[in-house]
């Protein structure tokens, strides 16, 4: 979706400026918290724990998102290396955000001897409220731009909107399953990458206008691409996934019984 005369800026205070990235990003990680500490000290999981673990995967969370965009984004921040920090501008590429959050929350589980998977279903309620919100402000920073389409109801995709209500569903599908009486840990979390995985390179990349892969093409008519790079990784991510709920199903024990 594209506004024109629209500003990323809410207010501007002094030197202060509060732009709707990071009112989004700020509003996500506290419902992210409030969702993980209520269900994990229901689930037996102490407050100190909860709340260093969460400030880690932050930290590693945001890290990885940065790093995996400015990568991919490399010939432009090497002209602007002084907007590299800037993430209050947007600019954080999910599964860099997600790999660092896996890694990081893994090592700790380790030192500390936790139920990582019990952990990482409790991760998701903040996880797709995230995705909802950002993909909000994703507008004001205007980015996120879909494909131009001659057969399409607007001038361009609105990609940004198919982004939030991608976290809205994957929400709604998740309290859905989180009230199955049988269910493992790890479930619930490796099921929502896989919805997501699958749901953002079957309609978010389709018409998002990202640089194609060598051999791709777009169609003018529809303003849809393929291939791009998110497609290309779209296959192995949705095998890992698979192969983890099979784990989970075939090794860990339901969580009426832990």
């Amino acid at each position: 979706m594209y506004l024109e005369d629209i500003s990323p800026i809410i207010f501007e205070w002094g030197p202060v400026v509060v732009r709707w990235y990071g009112l989004m990003f700020a509003i996500s990680v506290l419902t992210g918290f409030y969702y993980l500490r209520k269900n994990g000290l229901r689930k037996g999981f102490d407050e100190d724990t909860i709340s260093t673990l969460f400030i880690l995967v932050l930290v590693f969370l945001v890290i990885g998102a940065r790093a995996v965009f400015v990568a991919v984004n490399w010939s432009y921040f090497m002209e602007n290396p002084h907007l590299i920090i800037r993430i209050d501008q947007g600019g954080l590429a999910f599964h860099g955000g997600l790999l660092g959050g896996i890694i990081i929350s893994w090592i700790y589980c380790r030192i500390k001897k936790l139920n990582w998977w019990a952990l990482a279903d409790l991760a998701v309620p903040g996880v797709a409220t995230g995705i909802a919100l950002v993909r909000i402000a994703n507008i004001f920073n205007q980015e996120i731009l879909g494909r131009e389409a001659v057969l399409f109801f607007f001038e361009r995709h609105p990609t940004q909107i198919y982004g939030s209500l991608i976290g809205i569903a994957l929400l709604i599908f998740h309290n859905y399953l989180a009230r199955r009486r049988e269910l493992k840990p790890g479930y619930l979390f490796w099921n929502f990458v896989l919805g997501y995985t699958l749901l953002r390179g079957l309609i978010e990349e389709t018409f998002r206008d990202n640089p194609l892969a060598a051999g791709g093409f777009v169609s003018e008519a529809w303003g849809a691409g393929f291939f791009t790079v998110v497609h290309l990784f779209t296959p192995p991510i949705v095998i890992l996934c698979l192969l983890m709920l099979w784990w989970i199903n075939r090794t860990q024990q339901p969580y009426r019984e832990l």
